[in-house]
């Protein structure tokens, strides 16, 4: 039995650009494993943690019952699965929605329209929560797991409710997006009683510093001693700005994190101040 090896098992899925960022994120946590070839589960032996390569929509079953001990799946698969879990994190990565469409001659234009009609979709638990939230009763829900779309040309259902990124292959199928009943994105979920909680604790940790890190940049510069006051202002810092002195009374070198998205801002700023030799970096990794 595979649970005999390892101190600590985590899902992920076995295909796709959700695996493909879910891999990456597990090795830029610091965890070193094999995912080439068609293999089903890859050991890190430098944490004891194995890897299971599964279908996106088992992971919330495997986490619930416990066989797992952390899984990074959809939020809409999580919703639909209604196992309840602990979401640990959101990941900011396979970012979607969960909408209902309808062919763009359709009279079915919002979720009331449907009462009478017949919905396709392989989410039956959002789709029924959702009706039974607006009190209609009445709508044939018919699981789809295929293309979906296609069934609306067919003309075998009004509708789908499904999952769309970037509409394309809505409006390939001549398809409009009426109604968005959910934004999801992956998550890294888990339950209470993991094998090894320090090392899930850990690996919390390491994750939770490669997702900071994306949101901040280094920015190093020199500053002249009487404008450090002024600099400050313009970058403050997480808690403050490492100062250190030059070989220069008039000049001092400045070191400190600012958000990514104001990086450029920021270096104007200090420029117009009078700062020079002003760069910015990378942060991979940090713990805040």
């Amino acid at each position: 039995m595979l649970q005999g090896n390892a101190d600590l098992m985590i899902a992920i899925p076995s295909k796709g650009r959700l695996m493909e960022q879910s891999v990456e994120l597990l090795k830029k946590a610091g965890m070193k494993f094999n995912n080439h070839g068609r293999k089903l589960f890859a050991l890190c032996k430098e944490t004891g943690a194995m890897v299971i390569f599964v279908n996106a929509q088992d992971v919330p079953a495997l986490v619930g019952a416990g066989v797992v001990d952390l899984g990074i799946t959809g939020s809409d698969l999580v919703y639909e699965k209604g196992v309840s879990l602990i979401e640990h994190r959101r990941l900011g990565f396979g970012r979607c929605r969960l909408s209902f469409a309808s062919h763009k001659n359709s009279d079915v234009r919002t979720v009331a329209d449907f009462s009478g009609r017949t919905l396709g979709t392989k989410f039956m638990t959002s789709a029924k929560n959702y009706f039974e939230k607006h009190s209609i009763s009445d709508v044939r829900i018919l699981e789809i797991n295929g293309a979906v779309e296609v069934m609306v040309l067919l003309g075998l259902v009004d509708g789908i409710l499904d999952v769309v990124e970037s509409g394309s292959s809505l409006r390939e199928h001549d398809l409009v997006e009426r109604e968005i009943i959910l934004e999801a994105e992956a998550v890294l979920v888990g339950n209470s009683s993991p094998r090894n909680a320090h090392l899930r604790d850990t690996l919390l940790r390491r994750i939770e510093g490669v997702l900071l890190a994306a949101h901040w940049a280094m920015l190093e510069y020199n500053c002249p001693s009487a404008l450090v006051d002024k600099a400050k202002e313009i970058t403050p810092g997480y808690s403050a700005p490492t100062i250190q002195k030059t070989d220069s009374a008039a000049w001092v070198a400045i070191k400190v994190m600012v958000e990514k998205a104001g990086v450029q801002v920021c270096m104007d700023k200090l420029e117009a101040l009078g700062c020079r030799a002003i760069i910015a970096s990378e942060v991979v990794y940090c713990r805040l």
